[in-house]
């Protein structure tokens, strides 16, 4: 559960209810980015995680409320109301209830929005990423005890989406995560948000709630 942990950590470093100081810049770029995505009916990102030394490819579908997570072996499935934890090692899912709300919990059907409470930011400045220019913006939270320190996102210039993420944590390590493809408003179905236990032979199910 490493890799998804520190993935959840994006979010639960982050969602702290407090006021923040708004660098206006970095509040353009930040309002023009969750405008995009907010704007979408789904979307499918694919990305590389690296850290510790290691790389790992994985993939990410959101739609509405709903979405399906997979990485380095692990895959996270979720309806909105159930979330199925999958993991390949050992052929066994976790099942329990989901609660979108609930603090610390890993919601990417929000997370483009959650800088709007529990940040201070500011703009760091234009870079090249790929041959194109993205807009910097640092992410730090109010709180000190957080495990992560800072998060720097990178957001294409032109069309506004997210191409990245940078995470640094109290002991210094940095993390990232870079896109590596987008597709925007994808054709899938419901079910696809929801483990069939039908499709992993022999799984072992652990009924949590």
């Amino acid at each position: 559960m490493k890799k998804l942990a520190l993935l959840w950590a994006l979010v639960i470093g982050f969602s702290l209810p407090s006021v923040a100081q708004k660098d206006k810049k970095a509040s353009e770029v930040l309002d023009a980015m969750s405008a995009k995505y907010k704007a979408l009916n789904s979307y499918k990102a694919a990305f590389t995680y690296t850290g510790e030394g290691s790389n790992y490819k994985g993939d990410l579908t959101v739609k509405k409320n709903a979405f399906r997570l997979k990485l380095a072996g692990q895959e996270v499935f979720t309806d909105g109301k159930t979330m199925s934890t999958y993991i390949k090692e050992t052929n066994e899912v976790n099942v329990q209830d989901y609660d979108a709300g609930a603090a610390g919990d890993f919601n990417p059907t929000k997370i483009y929005s959650i800088y709007k409470q529990g940040y201070n930011y500011k703009y760091i400045g234009e870079q090249k990423q790929g041959g194109q220019p993205v807009e910097v913006v640092e992410l730090t939270p109010e709180k000190k005890s957080t495990q992560i320190v800072k998060v720097q996102i990178s957001v294409n210039k032109k069309d506004k989406q997210v191409k990245g993420w940078k995470l640094t944590d109290k002991t210094g390590k940095v993390t990232s995560y870079t896109i590596d493809k987008f597709t925007p408003n994808v054709a899938v179905a419901d079910a696809y948000f929801v483990f069939d236990k039908t499709k992993y032979p022999g799984v072992e199910v652990v009924d949590l709630r």
